[in-house]
């Protein structure tokens, strides 16, 4: 996973809450192969490999209904290493009648589901980067059918999924954002990103070294929206890693040049973005 390692920026440790833990860790666990990397109090880490954590599930004390027409997450995406694995990932959902959405985005191949507290995720396969196709700086994505029966019949396994490769990666974060001009300067200027691709006027993908986005921006919720409360499922944070400590002071000075908050946190740098989007930025 070239483009998921320094010294390119890239998307790692999203942080969600949710209404009840047990509920959340049976879903990741069963549908997804996740297991245990660690527990304490309200707050699960889940991982591919044994080794890191994928992502994590913090519990609410007393959640409020999830609000609607807010900032926060989209989706996340879980990058699985080939399309044989993909195969077996919606082979595995089909089994278990989870409702899957999908896409064909020319760079890559995307089935998409809900958690229970509809926490949006992601889980694709890259096609190789010697196939996608760029123009004037820009890499040329699309929203085309999935080719279901061709998909299916790629699986290499025997059928019994068991769980996600050990070399599965947090590929991107897709985000609803307040004002989308903000957010790409925030993501630009502010950290480093570059913008790689729009979807007409309303949701842009920003990457580094190439890739064909490691951060998706959109207004689809609507604009000039609110922050969803910390109170309600979503995004708690994600983390960005930096290439080295350089680069990592330079962020920070231009983060306050920008206005965005900016303090030290259990060996992270923590910042919000203006849509209220909580970030951890580790070297």
């Amino acid at each position: 996973m070239i483009y998921h390692q320094q010294p390119l920026r890239f998307v790692k440790d999203v942080v969600l809450r949710v209404t009840d833990l047990d509920t959340s860790l049976q879903f990741y666990k069963e549908y997804l192969g996740l297991s245990v990397f660690g527990r304490k109090e309200n707050k699960v880490d889940l991982t591919a490999d044994g080794k890191s954590a994928l992502l994590s599930l913090e519990e609410l004390g007393t959640p409020a209904r999830k609000e609607r027409e807010r900032t926060g997450l989209y989706h996340l995406a879980l990058l699985v290493p080939s399309r044989a694995a993909l195969a077996d990932v919606l082979n595995h959902l089909a089994d278990k009648n989870i409702p899957v959405g999908s896409a064909d985005h020319l760079v890559s191949e995307s089935l998409y589901i809900n958690d229970p507290d509809g926490n949006g995720i992601e889980i694709y396969a890259d096609r190789s980067p010697s196939e996608w196709e760029w123009h004037n700086g820009g890499v040329i994505m699309g929203v085309d059918p999935l080719d279901f029966e061709s998909l299916r019949h790629a699986s290499e396994g025997n059928g019994d999924f068991e769980k996600l490769p050990e070399d599965t990666v947090l590929g991107h974060i897709h985000l609803h954002v307040s004002d989308l001009q903000e957010a790409e300067d925030f993501y630009t200027y502010g950290l480093g990103f570059a913008t790689v691709s729009r979807l007409g006027d309303r949701a842009l993908f920003l990457a580094d070294g190439n890739y064909h986005h490691h951060i998706g921006l959109n207004t689809w919720a609507g604009t000039g929206i609110p922050a969803a409360s910390r109170e309600t499922p979503g995004l708690e944070s994600f983390t960005i890693v930096l290439p080295d400590k350089g680069t990592a002071d330079q962020t920070v000075r231009r983060l306050k040049e920008f206005g965005a908050p900016v303090t030290e946190r259990e060996g992270a740098v923590v910042t919000e973005d203006p849509s209220g989007n909580r970030i951890r930025l580790v070297v």
